[in-house]
C-alpha cells in the first residue's frame, strides 16, 4: 500500500468491505494527500439486522431542518456510489480548507470504470468481512449497500 501511496493514486475494491471501516480508512488516506479511487461501492456492506439498517436509513431521509419549512436544506442520497460518497466525506473536517482540498481528491464508482480494471485493487483487511461468521461462532447479518439503496429508493433501480 505504501508504494502506491508514493504514485499519488490508490483504487479501492469496496466488495465486502464494511462501509464505516473502510471509510475511516479513506478518511486517513485522503488527510494525508493521497487520491482514492473506490470501486464497486454497490458491494460494500453494513451489517446488522435487516430491519435495523432500514430503519436507520429512512430515518435520515425523513429528516427535515427546523429553521425553515419553505426550504429543505437536509438531503441524504439514495444511490450507492452516493450513499458511500457521503459516508466517507462527512469522516473529514471539511468546514477547513484540510478537509476541503481531500473531499477534491475522492473519487466513488458503481462497478468497475474500464480505466480501472486493470488497476492493481486494495482491500483493508481490518475492513473485510471475512466467512461471515463472528469470534462467538455467531452468523453476521448484513445487507449491500445496493440492496439498501434498492430499498429506500422505493424499489426505483438504482444501480
Amino acid at each position: 500500500m505504501i508504494s502506491q501511496a508514493v504514485s499519488g493514486r490508490i483504487v479501492v475494491d469496496a466488495t465486502n468491505q464494511r462501509l464505516g471501516r473502510m471509510a475511516s480508512r479513506i478518511a486517513k488516506l485522503l488527510l494525508s494527500g493521497v487520491e482514492v479511487v473506490v470501486v464497486n461501492a454497490e458491494k460494500a456492506i453494513v451489517t446488522g439486522s435487516k430491519q435495523a439498517i432500514l430503519e436507520k436509513y429512512l430515518k435520515l431521509i425523513r429528516r427535515r431542518q427546523l429553521t425553515s419549512h419553505k426550504v429543505v436544506k437536509v438531503w441524504y442520497p439514495r444511490k450507492p456510489d452516493r450513499l458511500v460518497f457521503y459516508s466517507i466525506i462527512r469522516m473529514l473536517p471539511r468546514d477547513k480548507p484540510r478537509g476541503r482540498e481531500a473531499v477534491k481528491k475522492l473519487k466513488v464508482y458503481v462497478g468497475v470504470p474500464k480505466e480501472y480494471e486493470k488497476v492493481e485493487k486494495i482491500n483493508f483487511k481490518e475492513a473485510c468481512l471475512g466467512e461471515g461468521m463472528s469470534r462467538s461462532g455467531r452468523r453476521i447479518r448484513y445487507m449491500t449497500i445496493g440492496e439498501i439503496s434498492r430499498l429506500i429508493s422505493g424499489g426505483r433501480s438504482t444501480v
